[in-house]
């Protein structure tokens, strides 16, 4: 079976029924079209509507017309065709029209700049990109110097005089199923890594891996098609769209929320009837403030079919989500981890039925297995802090192109992680820091999550990032780089008390008061405070004692 096939199983069973909507929160609120609609909407040159929705036999027949599209122009099994599109109802029918073609899709982040997208573009071989209006200004600059994409298709009105339209060409197109032959094993698509280590890497993925990630949300979270699911991350990441396949497998509805603040998504979760929902960190956060400081009045929303809220891509704080369960005491709460290159979240698993683990990351994932190892690749003994590796059918094929990067990691079907952590003695894993940010200051191996999980206890902190600077002394020293909850104020006295109840040796020894730069996953981007803060642009304090 390939992922194409639970599609068009739900087109053949629940044809009729919704699977997609999108909610345009800033748009006006009284326009509400299917997708037919908005395309004679688009034509006619009128404003976005507020809500857009697809039922099942149009996501199937879309994705065959945009797979016939492709196939009429040549294109073979295995060519690349990249999607640069913001969350919209077009994006997972194009995607399926690529599978479904026999190519391979290549998902780009749309926060990426020019270069970036030049990058990539080359790197992963594309031969088609698919991209938005947003994304105008960023291709004029490099239209020219992409040689390899031989085809730009658009997705809005009056797209630039280099591109084709690819809703109207789609309109000529069979909406039946090209003749495919499809396998497990055949390529299926090319995520890049995060790139907050620098620019990305493309990491290949074959059928087999995004059916895997199927079968392990389903499993995870139980997914029904009484279920509907609300969908904020970026769709091309893993996490998104890896927790889309439950609504898939199960043949649920799915909303796009285009927007983060508390409110839209309190309102969507209403008007939708959502029950489950995934939150980022920091947006969990900001909905609580929000709640706390009165902004957001519960009573005003209809929340009592909400079941789940779960929280991935990043350590989660601890006492995030204590404040969670206080505010939401019948909730079930759920923490997946996973990475890109094991297809996203679900290797590691927390469990509903475990909130009382609240701060690990969980067991081993269905389908999956783990270890703890040294530097030797030995396991280490449970407590004692190792590297994870995970083992599973949701396992990467390799980093595209980079044979070098792929057998630093891959070693006899393991995953090397990069992420330090220790079991207990029940089995539950919790994560300690990356391999490459944990900070050696005199001897000592200090992690920086155990210190950024401590600060963020602190009231009136919102967020916090631990980084280690150059040290003529020591090797490396710890910063932090805090910032404040609005309305609130703090001193470096304030924190230098607060740190009292560390060991002298994890304690801060410069903090700086600043924002916390996140990428869209919701990751701390470390390399920008490093480079930002060894260059000293603001002024540092020194903490004592």
């Amino acid at each position: 079976m390939i992922i194409t096939d639970f599609l068009e199983r739900n087109a053949r069973l629940y044809g009729q029924e919704t699977a997609l909507v999108e909610i345009n929160p800033s748009e006006k609120r009284d326009k509400a079209v299917t997708w037919w609609d908005f395309n004679l909407i688009e034509s006619a040159g009128q404003d976005a509507p507020y809500r857009r929705e697809m039922s099942w036999k149009d996501f199937d027949r879309r994705a065959n017309r945009f797979a016939n599209l492709l196939l009429s122009r040549g294109l073979k099994k295995g060519t690349k065709v990249a999607v640069l599109l913001m969350n919209c109802l077009e994006w997972l029918p194009i995607y399926f029209g690529i599978l479904k073609a026999g190519c391979i899709a290549v998902p780009m982040n749309f926060r990426y700049a020019s270069d970036e997208i030049q990058y990539c573009l080359d790197l992963a071989d594309v031969d088609v990109l698919v991209f938005g209006p947003e994304f105008v200004s960023r291709m004029d600059a490099i239209c020219e110097d992409i040689p390899k994409v031989k085809m730009l298709f658009y997705v809005g009105n009056d797209g630039p005089a280099y591109t084709e339209d690819c809703m109207k060409l789609m309109g000529f197109c069979s909406s039946s199923a090209p003749p495919i032959a499809l396998t497990e094993e055949d390529d299926a698509a090319i995520y890049f890594s995060s790139g907050t280590t620098g620019f990305p890497k493309a990491i290949l993925h074959n059928h087999l891996s995004l059916v895997h990630s199927c079968l392990t949300e389903q499993n995870h979270h139980s997914q029904t098609r009484e279920d509907v699911f609300l969908c904020i991350p970026p769709l091309y990441h893993t996490g998104a769209k890896m927790h889309w396949f439950g609504s898939l497998l199960s043949g649920s509805k799915a909303v796009l929320l285009r927007g983060v603040k508390p409110e839209w998504i309190l309102r969507a979760v209403t008007e939708e009837r959502c029950t489950i929902v995934w939150l980022l960190v920091p947006w969990a956060q900001d909905l609580l403030d929000a709640i706390d400081d009165g902004r957001v009045d519960l009573s005003k929303f209809r929340l009592d079919q909400w079941r789940l809220m779960h929280v991935g891509a990043q350590p989660v704080p601890p006492s995030l989500i204590r404040r969670w369960m206080k505010v939401f005491p019948h909730h079930a709460y759920d923490t997946n981890y996973g990475l890109s290159e094991s297809i996203g979240p679900g290797c590691v698993h927390l469990g509903v039925e475990n909130v009382h683990k609240v701060g690990a990351i969980g067991k081993p994932g269905f389908g999956w297995q783990t270890r703890i190892v040294d530097e030797q690749g030995k396991n280490v003994v449970p407590g004692d802090v190792g590297e994870l590796i995970v083992k599973g059918n949701g396992v990467m094929t390799c980093y595209y192109k980079n044979p070098e990067a792929t057998a630093e990691v891959l070693k006899d079907g393991w995953l090397f992680t990069g992420d330090m952590a220790r079991e207990d003695e029940e089995g539950f894993i919790y994560l300690v820091d990356r391999k490459k940010d944990v900070v050696i200051s005199g001897g000592e191996n200090i992690y920086p999550v155990q210190i950024e999980d401590f600060l963020r206890s602190f009231s009136k902190i919102k967020d916090v990032a631990v980084i280690g600077l150059p040290d003529s002394r020591l090797g490396e020293i710890t910063a932090a780089i805090i910032e404040i909850k609005d309305g609130e104020t703090c001193t470096e006295d304030e924190i230098n008390t607060f740190c009292l109840a560390l060991p002298r040796y994890k304690r801060p020894r410069k903090i700086f008061f600043d924002k916390v730069p996140r990428n869209p996953t919701g990751k701390i981007e470390k390399p920008v405070l490093r480079e930002k803060y060894c260059q000293g642009r603001l002024v540092e304090v020194q903490i004592t004692g």
